[in-house]
């Protein structure tokens, strides 16, 4: 199992970033994805998730409205459309499977089973 997640760089506070994670060994339409990110100093917090299907999508209040999630799973990619990205988006963003997850886990960290190397997102003027 692979997931390698791609896109991050350096942008000005207000531009957008398009994040990749693309995955293999896994069955994508029974995984659900999910997005992470670390600063500097903190704990991991979740992002956002997509369910197997794509049907069902999760967001961390501080990203709601600004960043969707999305999925191909023919291409066995996921992506996190980042917008009007703030300072306190900065951090290492992950993407991680878990089997089973609902709108009262998916972002815990530790139920996920898989994940991705992180990709550095900095925003800063």
């Amino acid at each position: 199992v692979q997931l390698q997640a791609s896109g991050g760089g350096l942008v000005q506070p207000g531009d957008s970033l398009t994040l990749s994670c693309a995955v293999s060994g896994l069955a994508m339409d029974v995984y659900a994805i999910g997005w992470f990110r670390q600063a500097d100093g903190k704990d991991r917090e979740g992002v956002s998730c997509s369910s197997g299907s794509g049907g069902l999508t999760y967001y961390a209040d501080s990203v709601k409205g600004r960043f969707i999630i999305t999925r191909d799973n023919a291409k066995k990619m996921v992506y996190l459309e980042m917008s009007s990205l703030r300072p306190e988006d900065t951090g290492v963003y992950y993407c991680a499977a878990e089997r089973a997850v609902g709108a009262n886990s998916w972002y815990r960290a530790a139920l996920y089973d898989f994940w991705g190397q992180g990709t550095q997102v900095t925003v800063s003027s």
